[in-house]
């Protein structure tokens, strides 16, 4: 009877354990902006509102705005909750990427890792999806969105190891890049900022069209400002490496059976534009996936 009752407790306290990290693990990904970003540009266009659990950045003939996080990364998994422009917006892009830092007359070469939503009129939403690698980029795809992303937040995630890259939309991945640099492609592997931004990406984001700013402000809303990364300000890059980082863990080598059933349906029914298709015979990878 002692034995039971003491069974009993332990799976008690095991239930609440698992309660209190089902709580904290939500609540850990409302931190304020101000923990982890700093806006970067066009302040009189940036709003904190539910005690600066959400942003708002917007853009007007005069100026957009960007954020960007404090450190640099090497690694992990990166997301962020995102609702777009809800007006006539073509030419207004909003972005959430991670991108490396370039000093000017140092001769570097960049990385960059891209979502770009592209504003319309009322036409199916355009996801665009973009890698650079050592300054080299051209590897667009573009998905249309099965559902409408101004009318409430969705997740938009960023897997990064050095095995791939994988793009997710809320928990389904849409995207899937290996790193094939034992074959000559390049793959990013710079430290990296997270960025998000609103701008003026006319003509090409509006197919030639110019953006209506009598619909002006075009405004996108940003939350969940948790960072599950590696920074490197205070250790060396290939730390970030470890296979004790979750996100390096052997089964983020490649997605799981579940997650490439939803990614082949997502290609098969989403998928609208793709690099390979166009320009396959300048990129590697394309030959090889």
């Amino acid at each position: 009877m002692v034995h039971l009752h003491k069974q009993q407790n332990f799976c008690y306290a095991l239930l609440l354990f698992v309660a209190l990290a089902i709580v904290y693990a939500r609540k850990s990904d409302e931190v304020s902006f101000q923990q982890n970003y700093k806006v970067v540009w066009g302040n009189h266009h940036v709003f904190f509102l539910q005690h600066g659990r959400e942003v708002q950045l917007s853009i007007d003939k005069t100026s957009g705005a960007g954020f960007r996080s404090k450190l640099e990364y090497a690694s992990g998994f990166f997301h962020m909750r995102i609702k777009i422009p809800n007006k006539d917006s073509r030419g207004v892009v909003t972005a959430f990427y991670l991108t490396s830092t370039v000093y000017e007359g140092m001769g570097e070469k960049h990385d960059e890792i891209d979502f770009e939503f592209l504003g319309n009129n009322g036409e199916p939403h355009m996801l665009q999806t973009n890698i650079f690698a050592n300054d080299e980029g051209g590897r667009e795809q573009r998905h249309s969105l099965w559902f409408d992303p101004t009318i409430d937040f969705h997740t938009y995630g960023l897997l990064w190891n050095q095995h791939q890259i994988v793009f997710y939309v809320d928990e389904i991945p849409i995207r899937v890049f290996k790193n094939n640099s034992e074959v000559g492609v390049s793959f990013p592997l710079q430290e990296m900022h997270v960025t998000a931004s609103i701008w003026n990406g006319e003509p090409w984001a509006s197919n030639g069209k110019r953006i209506d700013w009598n619909q002006a402000p075009f405004t996108a809303h940003f939350e969940g400002f948790n960072i599950h990364a590696c920074q490197t300000q205070n250790h060396y890059k290939f730390l970030c490496y470890s296979p004790y980082l979750w996100w390096n863990d052997h089964k983020h080598w490649q997605l799981n059976p579940h997650q490439q059933k939803a990614y082949q349906y997502v290609t098969k029914k989403h998928l609208v534009y793709d690099y390979c298709s166009d320009r396959g015979q300048l990129h590697k990878e394309c030959q090889i996936n």
